[in-house]
């Protein structure tokens, strides 16, 4: 159970209203932070997870001894008092060098958490490439790419396709403009092979779409790099509580008609509706008798002779009697 807390005054009560559950929750917003020891590559990396993220995101500059998967209390203190379901967290040590941990949040207390370990060499910041980047506040094109990430089972790879989809999904959209399609990311994964010690890598590229002109009614569609570029080894992990994440994924009643069983509409609108019946008993359906199913007089007669002549047969011959 989630603990209650009674508002004192008006105020309070607005803001306790303000994080309540509703039935179409606010665009979540991503909390960046820094151990006491981050590397300069971990900071970069933040800092331009968060130009992406730009305007659902806060970044702290000052340092924060925090270990998420040994005490996460502090997490979840920022994350009630930022008002943040998403938490970047960067670290760098000697046992784990150039890690981030992802963390996401179900009423402020953590519901599951992935360390990701950032390739140092391959890393390539937004700057270093220098070409337009795409306008502020925009909603990515997301692919992934790669075997892992299609598994039925919940798994390190699954987790990844989920925390960075919550952390490109933005503002909620019934339609969107192709004009606002300026970039996508791509996050791929090659398939594992037995006998592998080390785990496939994640590779996170992010590419500016640019449109130019074809000579048809399509434009021709190309790709261009604009970082960042990062290589992730996944780390460790801690999968969320059976009872918790079925308690984060409901989704309240609304006033919307909900579909009906066994009813569909074709395409020119018509409706048509499914009956499933019982298995039926020919010998007990009820017929309609017709004049054309009787049988005829003549077949009738015929019969009736051929009764009475069997009859005839089978009673024995009366003897006449003598005078």
């Amino acid at each position: 159970m989630l603990r209650q807390i009674k508002p004192r005054n008006a105020r309070s009560k607005r803001a306790l209203d303000k994080k309540a559950p509703k039935p179409v929750e606010n665009p979540k917003t991503t909390l960046f932070l820094r151990y006491t020891t981050c590397s300069q590559i971990v900071q970069d990396a933040l800092t331009d997870l968060y130009q992406l993220r730009i305007p659902l995101a806060k970044k702290f500059t000052k340092k924060n001894s925090i270990h998420p998967f040994e005490d996460p209390t502090s997490l979840e203190f920022f994350s009630e008092k930022n008002d943040a379901s998403l938490l970047v967290f960067g670290s760098s040590n000697k046992k784990r060098p150039h890690s981030i941990t992802l963390t996401r949040t179900f009423g402020y207390k953590v519901l599951d958490m992935l360390e990701l370990n950032l390739d140092p060499e391959t890393f390539r910041t937004l700057a270093q490439f220098k070409n337009k980047k795409c306008a502020v506040g925009l909603k990515p094109m997301l692919l992934f790419a790669g075997t892992p990430f299609e598994s039925p089972i919940s798994n390190e790879y699954t987790m990844v396709k989920s925390f960075f989809t919550d952390f490109f999904k933005g503002e909620p959209a019934d339609k969107v403009d192709v004009e606002g399609l300026q970039y996508i990311v791509s996050i791929s994964a090659r398939e594992s092979v037995d006998g592998e010690e080390n785990k496939p890598s994640v590779h996170l590229r992010v590419y500016l779409i640019k449109t130019k002109r074809s000579g048809q009614k399509l434009p021709r569609v190309e790709v261009e790099e604009m970082g960042p570029r990062m290589d992730f080894r996944i780390g460790r992990i801690k999968e969320a509580d059976e009872s918790v994440l079925k308690e984060a994924l409901r989704r309240a009643r609304t006033s919307q008609e909900r579909p009906k069983k066994n009813i569909s509409t074709d395409i020119v609108g018509d409706k048509i509706g499914r009956i499933h019946l019982g298995k039926q008993d020919l010998k007990e359906l009820q017929t309609r008798k017709m004049k054309g199913l009787k049988r005829s007089r003549d077949v009738a007669d015929s019969e009736d002779e051929e009764m009475e002549d069997m009859i005839s047969d089978d009673e024995p011959v009366k003897k006449p009697k003598r005078a």
